[in-house]
């Protein structure tokens, strides 16, 4: 048990997040399932149960800074450090939009969420990160959320115009960019990951891919050995995204 890596991803009770539990439990990797509903955390483990593969949940909610501080607390006293973290969790909101019409109101639950939350997550983990033999830091975000993909008109992402959802990634990005240069003396790397367009509830079940699909690559990169380990990266399938 000592020797096993400790993850947790956020937002794991369905979708990419539940795919990316899944594949990490598959991995040998105890896994930690952080969901806002308990009962979808239960039905996510018991799923996983069903495949042979054992997960444990907890109560976390972005929004909500006592859960986080609560949830560090039940990792602390049961493993005493954190070897992967999956920012998973994000939303969207149907009241987002172009920035001609979008919801100012949408584009601030969007922001509080994607990325005000990745940061308080990250904040309050970092202290059992560093307790990491080489602790991993996946912050899953989108080719939405880069700028050079935005204003480019051949691809094909062009009119994706969702300023709230967009902003949160690239909002994302900076973070990557920003923690990845601040612990750049430690053995933690951070990358933003883009699973691709997946068919799941956030997407209202259109994309390319699967689930299953879409997380292998976040798994790579929370996986990351110390041979292959880089920081600082926004990657998708196909390579490296431009900023």
């Amino acid at each position: 048990m000592e020797n096993k890596r400790i993850a947790l991803v956020t937002g794991a009770n369905k979708g990419i997040g539940l795919e990316i539990a899944r594949q990490l439990a598959q991995a040998g990797v105890d896994v930690i399932i952080g969901a806002r509903d308990a009962s979808r955390a239960a039905t996510a483990i018991a799923n996983l149960a069903t495949q042979g593969l054992a997960a444990q949940s907890l109560s976390i909610d972005l929004n909500d800074h006592a859960s986080i501080a609560s949830a560090v607390d039940i990792i602390a006293s049961q493993y005493g450090r954190l070897d992967i973290l999956v920012n998973n969790a994000g939303i969207v909101d149907a009241l987002d939009g172009p920035p001609s019409t979008s919801a100012p109101e949408a584009a601030r639950r969007i922001m509080d969420t994607n990325f005000v939350g990745t940061l308080a997550v990250t904040q309050a983990m970092l202290p059992l990160l560093r307790k990491a033999p080489a602790a991993r830091i996946v912050n899953l975000s989108s080719s939405l959320g880069s700028l050079t993909v935005n204003s480019d008109p051949t691809s094909p992402y062009y009119d994706a115009r969702l300023i709230g959802y967009n902003a949160s990634k690239a909002a994302v990005n900076m973070l990557t960019v920003q923690l990845a240069q601040e612990l750049r003396d430690t053995d933690i790397v951070v990358n933003s990951v883009s699973p691709g367009y997946v068919k799941t509830d956030l997407t209202g079940h259109n994309g390319f891919m699967t689930a299953e699909e879409g997380a292998r690559l976040p798994v790579q990169y929370a996986l990351l050995s110390r041979d292959d380990a880089v920081s600082g990266k926004f990657v998708e399938a196909s390579g490296i995204t431009p900023w």
